[in-house]
């Protein structure tokens, strides 16, 4: 057996649990990078943000009670801070941008043979720059000048994106995200898929949970028995 089992990592720019678990992410990498294969891929939990905050938090205060509710979340952590705009008057209108400007880097990524790592390439330092944006300098990431501005602090060429979305490919990247979404039942923000899709962790799962199911998947793999996680 050659090729290195697949962990897949499916979140929301705009989502707060996302960019709590993002030092789990990274830790994951660090850990196993020359044993498992690490993708990222994009699930709409926001993809009409404003509506979304607006209709759910109707009457519990509205976006100001969602706003203090993601801060509060980030109080109980002490390696993120999130702006007092977010939610509040930094108000996105949808992920779907950012997500597609983050399969344009999928995309260059692709062409330039640069995606192996122990994080995709460049898309990885991409959504990253994109969620500090967001949560600790309070930008509207479905911004173009916001996207573009992040993508020209990591070294990536705007318009070299621009073009990538222009042509229709980014769109394409973005539908078969789409389609995974849909075919291994994601139901929200952060989810990791392993194992050929045995095994599921959804949502604020510690980091030695996650670290017990990549191990047992290794240990298990090639195997005629059942993992035990």
């Amino acid at each position: 057996m050659t090729d290195k089992p697949k962990i897949r990592h499916f979140s929301d720019i705009l989502c707060v649990w996302a960019y709590v678990a993002n030092i789990r992410l990274e830790k994951l990498a660090a850990e196993f990078s020359d044993q498992v294969a690490l993708s990222l891929h994009y699930c709409s939990v926001f993809p009409d943000a404003v509506g979304k905050i607006e209709t759910g938090w109707k009457d519990r205060g509205g976006p100001a009670a969602y706003g203090a509710h993601v801060q509060g979340v980030a109080d109980g952590f002490d390696h993120i801070t999130v702006h007092p705009d977010v939610w509040t008057k930094t108000r996105p209108h949808s992920s779907t941008a950012a997500h597609l400007f983050l399969c344009a880097a999928r995309q260059l990524d692709a062409e330039a043979g640069s995606g192996a790592g122990p994080l995709p390439g460049t898309e990885y330092a991409l959504s990253w720059a994109l969620r500090q944006a967001f949560f600790a300098e309070g930008r509207d990431v479905s911004s173009w000048a916001v996207q573009a501005d992040c993508a020209a602090s990591i070294g990536l060429d705007p318009d070299a994106l621009r073009a990538v979305i222009d042509s229709g490919k980014a769109a394409a990247v973005l539908d078969r995200d789409v389609k995974l979404c849909q075919s291994m039942a994601i139901n929200g923000s952060p989810t990791f898929v392993m194992n050929d899709a045995r095994q599921t962790l959804y949502g604020n799962v510690g980091y030695h949970l996650l670290k017990a199911n990549v191990d047992e998947m290794l240990r298990s793999r090639g195997k005629n028995e059942a993992s035990w996680c």
